[in-house]
């Protein structure tokens, strides 16, 4: 009897000991990265997973819009695949933001402070220029014209969130914002579709730019394609920028509220070249050059198309902007695929004209 006293201590003492351990796994409080939700067992639920995360540019004050996104993103995918988050805010993470996100997701996350010089407007930045450009905007009732923090995010956005310490350690990511749908169960590992396939970027949605808002743009990419005409791909999608190779941008671009894709390219020579090229004209502040245009303009000359891929079947909706790919699921007649402000029919020209 005494002996199996001895033998139930021994096992309770076991227990205790591994759940200390566990724990000590799921919060390091050093690093900031933890989670309260049980694991998954990846080696038994998943075969093999890509190294990738997904990534929110959130602040503690859009909370509910980040589990509204999160518990969706979970249901419809992640429960089954177990691909961490990273969070990231240019300022510090509230405990509460925190708690209520580790108590959303099924895996890790991780919290960071975006760097200063990374968020802030440029000191080289001519404020007097700047200001004037904002205040004309708002008069014109160009969308966020008059907001210098919208314009940080779009800068930061085009060149720097893959430069960020917490994301170093990953090759893919699939940006996430607060207050998203997805409309459908995700049954296959995007990552691991683009990896395989040798794809590069991909995007749901494609709509047209706010001309108001980078009058100068295409005129700056221009300049840059003279000065470095070897990033310029062969088969690229000229064509979808350009409408079938006219001398003007049409405006379209990937809507970059949904990306996946692998950050090899932006920390590319070819793309910090593009990057820095652009960021020296000031058109972020001077103008409100979105990280949309920024981003699609890049993949579009620099990659052949074929690296770039439409997630057809990822039905996804941004406030009111929805792509629909099921009847059952979603209203497919306000897909905004079939939208006048739709660029979808112009990429689908272009794939098939490289594609004769």
């Amino acid at each position: 009897m005494m002996n199996l006293v001895k033998r139930l201590l021994i096992i309770c003492l076991i227990m205790s000991v591994l759940a200390v351990i566990r724990f000590t796994l799921l919060y390091d409080d050093n690093s900031d990265t933890y989670s309260t939700q049980p694991k998954l067992n990846l080696e038994a639920d998943v075969v093999r997973r890509a190294n990738a995360t997904f990534i929110m540019l959130v602040r503690n004050k859009e909370l509910q819009g980040a589990l509204s996104s999160i518990k969706e993103l979970e249901e419809r995918f992640n429960s089954r695949y177990g691909y961490p988050y990273v969070f990231l805010n240019d300022e510090p993470f509230s405990e509460d933001f925190k708690s209520q996100i580790l108590g959303a997701v099924n895996s890790t996350a991780e919290f960071g402070q975006i760097p200063y010089e990374h968020w802030n407007q440029p000191s080289w930045i001519n404020e007097t220029v700047a200001s004037k450009a904002r205040e004309r905007m708002a008069i014109d009732g160009v969308k966020y014209g008059d907001s210098i923090s919208y314009r940080n995010m779009c800068r930061f956005n085009s060149g720097f969130f893959f430069k960020h310490e917490l994301m170093q350690k990953y090759k893919w990511y699939w940006r996430v914002e607060p207050s998203v749908h997805f409309h459908c169960n995700i049954n296959y590992d995007p990552f691991l579709f683009m990896e395989d396939n040798s794809k590069v970027y991909s995007f749901t949605i494609a709509t047209y730019e706010i001309m108001q808002s980078i009058p100068t743009l295409w005129m700056n990419v221009k300049e840059f394609m003279k000065l470095h005409p070897e990033h310029i791909a062969e088969r690229n999608s000229m064509n979808f920028l350009t409408l079938y190779g006219g001398p003007r941008y049409s405006g379209c671009h990937f809507w970059s509220n949904f990306e996946l894709a692998d950050m090899d390219f932006w920390r590319s020579k070819a793309y910090t070249d593009y990057f820095e090229y652009l960021d020296s004209k000031g058109g972020f502040y001077y103008e409100r050059w979105g990280d949309a245009p920024v981003h699609s303009i890049a993949v579009s000359l620099m990659l052949p198309r074929d690296k770039i891929h439409f997630f057809e079947d990822i039905g996804y909706q941004h406030d009111s902007w929805s792509h629909c790919p099921l009847a059952e699921v979603c209203d497919r007649s306000n897909s905004f695929d079939y939208d006048q402000s739709s660029c979808k029919n112009v990429w689908d020209d272009n794939v098939r004209q490289l594609q004769r």
